[in-house]
């Protein structure tokens, strides 16, 4: 089966684009022209670019069908937020906030008069800050409890008195009022805590002030006011500032979209500069420079085109989509050279259109199978549950179409006029018609400047770079000599442990720090509030869905035991746990009430909630029932993704196990841990159902079944190598890396593919001549394509935001391996284990054939060149210079 050919798809579609190259090459002028007006027309769409922007952190990078967004619809379904009941531990969102963080200097105490009197001057200062011309103050924005601004907790402990700081015995993480008897929890406001044995504080490092402010017009203005005056404000002598607001997130990342600007600019000058010096030739005639620029001119004509049309489509502009032209550069660049490469193996000799024919009908036909797989691969992607990888690969898949069109229209045309140049042995700087030979008398110069269009008279086609000719007179026979094969299978192996061992230490999840630019003031607030407040985490509500009959002692304490197994959780505290259950049954038993009848149980409720309104909050009473209530358990030691993680998987585990009622985890930073949950999942899926498609595609287009399977084991192994290696070079499992996994397979075709197709079209009889001659065709182009590419992105690793970074480390890893796979592994591989490997009568008996029609047409031969003569030693049948063996 592997050695049956299946090109009933490929050859009819070879002849198509076989005529299509000679229509393009007949009529240049007008291919080169539609694509240029189109993209006038259609590049007009970045006039909509700042309309269409959308990147809420929360819309674009969290999952649109997350479970935590479904739990937050139940809590503002049964406890409605009222202005009058502010309490932080029961927001169901972020809300409007500004927060310091103050660090004492050095390594001494904040819990000093001193550290204090700075800590009091901030906050006289936080609540100075105005706005629209002093009108929009802290006082008219701030969120109010009983008439006044809520308080910090800590100020208000000491009475916004400093002097008495260092006096006082404050318990630590629950602080208990001696006057009041009220608890109030500081484990999220001081940090770096050392206690005495009695529990009371001895020692901290850091304070955490938070002001939390309604949702009005004006909050933005203030915000960014209060950012303004704290970042420029360290005049303290005793303490260290860092701010931090609730829209801080938003604007670093609208910050990522402009910064990647510069970046791109300076990649389109490398990629042309790269292409250029590729296709730089000392003959003068057929030199490829302009066709090189063209080239790169025509992957920036797809991107203005295709992201022009999105936009007049009203597609969201998000800032993932900013790496999209990079990719596309990478992959115009990488067609470009091997519809070069084709074009320099037709002969010159033939007319323009016919040389276009041949160009098209190999690689056409090539770059057709890679942009398939790379279209449908982001096409796949747009069932990631993510909207910004949504729109990121509409985005990406629709600017692949159109550099797969202009490459073969406007690309295609501007080679076709190049060729009518060389066709009249024009200059490639003047185009002034140049002679073939320089004349006996001329001088160096003379020959190096003015002279050209010298091809291969042997073959009739263009001369051969050097570079290719390392790849047909070394490096290809090198790779078929057995020593060098079992190498490069140990290498293989190597490659193959190095990538699983890495697999096995793969950490997910998106810090959201790695949103911000290092020299962001964001950074330095996560590194303190991880460093200093991470002892103790969300503090996690648990909500009873449904009517519960809590009257009934059995059915309550069945509830009880699950709370008690949430309590297990080796991340959660013990003793941190608030219910206004058990606060209920300490007052019953108090009072002397029998809650144990549901006629005197609701009859005390409101009692109850007037004696401690905290707790009003916590329970919704409707028609003489309770729909649904909540109690919250503190979490510690959440401090990094792993974490996140366990805690994330924890909790579900235990709320699933919970017979006695159902029941909701949440909290409103848990729409962003939602990603835990589907990155894996997503991840494996769209390379799965990917890697099929490619094996269809493969199977339709490549004419050999066993090559089609070797194209996908190269996808296989590939995406296998960059999640091990990814994993070692401190890259994460997130939304970004995970879509960069999806499009390695798209440039893992491409390595691939190219090889492959060429392999399987070779007319050499052997194995290892078609392996030499796939490598001398393609081997040069690849490794083009591959160098572009990282040049593409090479940029970005001096980028100042991790997620470029990100994008590059992954990028370099896909084409390193997709390199290594395209010119080392997959051709020994096709040696090996290709039925042209295993019929030597076959092959043979071919080699023979060929001998005695090469023969036949001696004469003809030694008339034009004059060269041929049967043992001589002048000249080798192509058959005997790529397989030894042949007789």
């Amino acid at each position: 089966m592997g050695c049956r050919r299946t090109d009933c798809v490929e050859k009819p579609l070879s002849r198509l684009f076989e005529k299509f190259g000679r229509l393009v090459g007949s009529y240049p002028i007008v291919f080169f022209i539609i694509p240029l007006v189109v993209s006038f027309i259609l590049g007009g769409g970045f006039y909509l670019i700042e309309e269409r922007t959308d990147n809420d952190i929360e819309r674009q990078f969290t999952p649109g069908k997350g479970p935590s967004k479904k739990a937050r619809a139940v809590v503002q379904e049964y406890f409605p937020s009222k202005k009058s009941e502010f309490s932080s531990q029961r927001l169901d969102s972020e809300g409007h906030y500004a927060t310091i963080i103050a660090m004492a200097s050095g390594k001494t105490n904040i819990m000093t008069k001193e550290a204090f009197e700075d800590i009091m001057k901030l906050d006289r200062k936080v609540k100075s800050v105005s706005v629209v011309d002093n009108k929009l103050s802290f006082d008219t924005l701030c969120v109010k409890a009983n008439g006044s601004c809520v308080p910090n907790d800590l100020l208000e402990i000491i009475d916004y008195n400093a002097s008495i700081i260092a006096h006082m015995n404050i318990t630590f993480p629950l602080y208990i009022s001696s006057a009041s008897s009220k608890q109030t929890f500081l484990g999220s406001t001081i940090g770096g805590v050392r206690k005495t044995e009695k529990g009371f504080i001895d020692f901290a490092k850091a304070v955490k002030l938070v002001y939390f402010l309604e949702n009005q017009k004006g909050v933005e203005a203030w915000l960014q006011q209060f950012q303004n005056t704290f970042l420029t404000d360290q005049e303290y002598k005793n303490v260290m500032v860092s701010c931090y607001t609730s829209q801080s997130k938003q604007e670093e990342i609208d910050k990522l979209t402009t910064d990647g600007i510069p970046l791109f600019s300076i990649t389109y000058a490398l990629a042309i500069t790269f292409s250029v010096v590729s296709c730089l030739r000392l003959d003068n005639v057929r030199n490829k420079v302009w066709v090189a620029a063209v080239g790169v001119l025509s992957a920036g004509l797809a991107v203005l085109s295709s992201f022009g049309l999105m936009l007049y489509a009203g597609v969201p502009f998000v800032m993932m989509v900013a790496n999209a032209p990079f990719l596309i550069l990478g992959i115009g660049v990488d067609d470009m050279f091997i519809m070069v490469s084709n074009w320099q193996h037709t002969n010159v000799k033939d007319s323009v259109p016919t040389r276009m024919g041949h160009t098209y009908k190999e690689a056409a036909m090539s770059i057709t199978i890679t942009t398939l797989t790379d279209v449908l691969g982001f096409y796949i992607g747009l069932m990631s549950d993510f909207p910004s990888i949504q729109y990121f690969c509409l985005y990406t898949s629709t600017a692949i179409i159109f550099c797969y069109v202009y490459n073969l229209t406007f690309f295609g045309a501007f080679m076709a006029l190049n060729g009518r140049r060389e066709e009249r042995n024009g200059h490639w700087l003047t185009y002034m018609k140049v002679p073939t030979e320089a004349p006996s008398d001329s001088s160096s110069w003379y020959t190096l400047c003015c002279v050209g269009g010298g091809y291969d008279k042997e073959t009739g086609a263009e001369k051969i770079p050097p570079v290719n000719n390392v790849f047909k007179n070394y490096y290809g026979p090198l790779l078929t000599k057995p020593w060098a094969k079992a190498v490069v299978i140990l290498m293989y192996a190597g490659y193959l442990a190095g990538s699983i061992y890495g697999c096995f230490h793969v950490e997910q999840g998106m810090d959201l720090q790695d949103l911000a630019a290092n020299d962001s003031y964001v950074i330095k607030y996560y590194e303190w509030d991880r460093k200093y407040f991470s002892s103790y985490g969300p503090n996690v509500m648990l909500v009873v869905t449904e009517a519960f009959p809590y009257w009934d002692k059995t059915k309550r304490s069945e509830l009880q035991t699950c709370t008690d197994d949430f309590k297990k959780l080796d991340f959660v505290s013990k003793t941190l746990y608030t219910s206004w259950l058990d606060a209920y049954e300490d007052f019953g038993k108090k009072a002397n009430l029998n809650l144990n009848s549901k006629k005197s149980f609701m009859a005390n409720l409101p009692t109850f909630f007037e004696a401690l309104p905290e707790f009003k909050q916590d329970a919704n009473i409707t028609g003489g029932s309770i729909p649904a209530s909540r109690f919250f358990i503190q979490t510690v030691h959440i401090a990094n993704s792993s974490m996140e993680i366990k805690m994330m998987n924890g909790l579900e585990k235990k709320r699933k196990a919970c017979a006695a009622a159902p029941l909701i985890a949440f909290h409103p930073a848990f729409i962003y841990y939602d990603q835990y949950a589907v990155i894996v999942p997503s991840t494996v899926l769209n390379i799965g159902v990917t890697t099929a498609v490619m094996l269809v595609i493969s199977l339709l287009l490549i004419p050999n079944p066993l090559c089609s399977m070797w194209v996908t084991f190269s996808i296989g192994s590939v995406i296998v190598g960059v999640t091990g290696f990814m994993a070692l070079w401190d890259v994460k499992l997130d939304t970004v890396s995970m879509i960069i996994l999806v499009v390695c397979i798209g440039f893992t075709v491409d390595f691939s593919a190219h090889i492959s197709y060429c392999f399987v079209s070779s007319k050499k009889p052997s194995a290892n001549g078609r392996m030499v001659d796939a490598l001398f065709i393609l081997g040069y182009p690849i490794m083009q394509g591959a160098l572009s590419t990282i040049l593409g992105v090479v940029v970005l690793a001096a980028s100042k935001n991790k997620i470029f970074r990100t994008f590059f480390k992954i990028m370099t890893l896909v084409m390193v391996f997709g390199l290594l796979h395209g010119i080392t592994f997959l051709p020994v591989f096709l040696t090996l284990f290709s039925c042209c490997s295993s019929e030597k009568d076959e092959e043979e008996q071919q080699c023979y054939r060929d001998i005695m029609i090469w023969k036949q047409n001696l004469n003809v031969h030694k008339q034009k060149l004059n060269i041929y003569v049967i043992g001589s030693g002048q000249h080798r049948h192509p058959c005997m210079e790529y397989d030894p063996d042949c007789p």
